[in-house]
This record gives C-alpha cells, structure tokens and sequence, in this order.
C-alpha cells in the first residue's frame, strides 16, 4: 500500500463520558467519510484528564479490555471498516491499572494493545498514582494499515522508545497525547514548552526515517481538587514525515478533524540517503541500559 490516509481527532473533553464518546463517534464519523484509514484519538479521550490530583474515587472510572471502549469503539471500526487508535484507562485486576492504548481493527476486533511505559509525576499530572509501567515493550501492532508503533504521550519525549519502535518494524509513529500548559505559565515560557514539545517528536521522525503522528486534546480543564490551576490542553496535533516535515497541524484551541495523507513508500526512499540505522554504532552502546554514567 503506497498511499495512507490517517484521520487525527482533536476535541475537548468533559465529565460526561456519555456525551463526550457521542462526540468522539461523530468526528470519526467525518474523519473517515473524508477518506481516512486510520483514525488516531488522544490520549484517555472518553473523559477529563484525571490525573491532575491523587483521588481514590477515579479509579472507578478504569475498565478491563475488552471491556466497554472497545466494545464501542470495536462497533464504530467495524461500521466504517477504518481502523482505530483508542485511549483508555485500564483495569487489569485488582490495584494493578494502566494507560493503556488497544487499536481496533476494521472488522472490529482487538489487534492489539500498548501499555503507556514512561509514567510521569509532576505538577497536574501525577500518573504514577494511578499508573503501573507497560510490560509489553516497545512491539508495533500490526494491522490491515501497516504495522503501528503506538506510544503514548510522555513516552514521547524518549528517543529510545521511537527506536525500538522503529527497529522492531514499525511503519509509523503514533502518540496518543494529553498535554497543556499551567494557566499561569508566561507566554515565553508556553512557548518554549510548545516547541519542545513539537521539535523531539519532529526529531524521531527525521533519525527513524517514520512518519510521526501526535494528537492532542484542546480546552481548559480545571483542577478536581481546587488546589492548581488547571490545564489549558494546546493542542497542536500533527503529522511529520519522515524528514520531520509538516505534512498537517492542528490549532491550538479548537476542536477539529485532520486527513492527512501519507505516502508510505517513502520512508524506504529516505532511508537510502539518510542510512541512520545502518550506520548506529551498535557496539558502543552498552551504557544505554544504565540510569546514569558517573564520571571519572
């Protein structure tokens, strides 16, 4: 397959699981009546993001897989015959959950799953409270559409993981996402933040030779507790190809659909004259397996 049509789904999300999955159906509905394939949704797109505070009670919110997402979401792939990219928090047994994407093929079915490895824990997003680290490492999920390296937001930041990705045969890059500034962050300062954010990811594409697609949430979602400011998702959900150029970008505070076509034969192309794979130094990279390397 030469050609790729992936739709991105940037959208708002509120406490209304009911109403907020209506909303994500009816944008994957317009996603793929515009051609596309592959449908990629946020990161925990059927509600808020919880994790602004440590709260016992939100832990009711997790499901099992399969469980009722992808039953609904499995129903609307089926429907459409497109494949998805879903989000989910994820109840594997008693006390033990993670952040978890599961890609639905187009008859429905579970092709596979992600579990999120890299957990973060900062102001307005502690995960760690709620999040165990994936054990199913970095294997991409194979699909009518390719194979799928899908990671899952902080995992973005890490080039160790779009590497292993990349050398385990992934196709593309894939990073469901839910990240904003503090409302009281300086302009400078959201800036800065942005462009990091936009500028590592645009950087494994270009040292993989991968298209890269990031979807991200928009609006002001307050914090549960009262205590912080709250997040102002920016979402700014684009594709890059495998030079890290921008083959679509999002806005930073609407809700919208993006199609955006990708040429999957050109990865082969760029990795002619871009050889990065065939020239890593293989044998001295040992010391990436340890935390820190201790000067002399």
């Amino acid at each position: 397959m030469n050609r790729l049509t992936v739709g991105l789904i940037q959208q708002s999300c509120s406490d209304n699981r009911s109403a907020t999955v209506d909303k994500t159906i009816s944008l994957i509905r317009q996603a793929a009546d515009r051609g596309a394939r592959l449908i990629t949704l946020q990161e925990l797109h059927t509600g808020p993001y919880f994790c602004q505070c440590e709260e016992t009670s939100f832990f009711d919110r997790a499901e099992p897989v399969p469980g009722p997402s992808t039953e609904q979401f499995g129903a609307i792939a089926r429907e459409l015959g497109v494949v998805i990219v879903s989000s989910l928090f994820e109840r594997r047994a008693p006390g033990l959950y993670h952040n978890t994407a599961v890609v639905l093929e187009r008859d429905g079915s579970i092709a596979g799953m992600y579990r999120k490895m890299h957990i973060p824990d900062d102001p307005a997003f502690y995960e760690k409270f709620y999040f165990t680290p994936g054990d199913l490492g970095f294997r991409p999920i194979r699909t009518s559409v390719g194979k799928l390296g899908v990671l899952v937001c902080w995992d973005q930041w890490y080039p160790e993981a779009a590497r292993l990705m990349a050398l385990a045969g992934a196709e593309l890059l894939i990073y469901p996402t839910a990240i904003g500034w503090d409302p009281a962050d300086t302009r400078d300062e959201q800036e800065r933040q942005l462009d990091a954010w936009i500028t590592v990811q645009r950087g494994h594409a270009i040292a993989n030779g991968l298209p890269v697609v990031a979807i991200n949430r928009v609006g002001l979602e307050t914090d549960p507790s009262g205590v912080g400011n709250g997040i102002q998702f920016w979402g700014n959900s684009f594709v890059a190809g495998c030079q890290g150029e921008f083959l679509g970008r999002g806005s930073t505070d609407r809700e919208e659909v993006m199609v955006v076509d990708l040429e999957m034969g050109r990865s082969e192309r760029v990795r002619r004259i871009w050889p990065f794979l065939r020239d890593r130094r293989i044998d001295a990279f040992a010391d990436l397996t340890r935390r820190f390397i201790d000067g002399e």
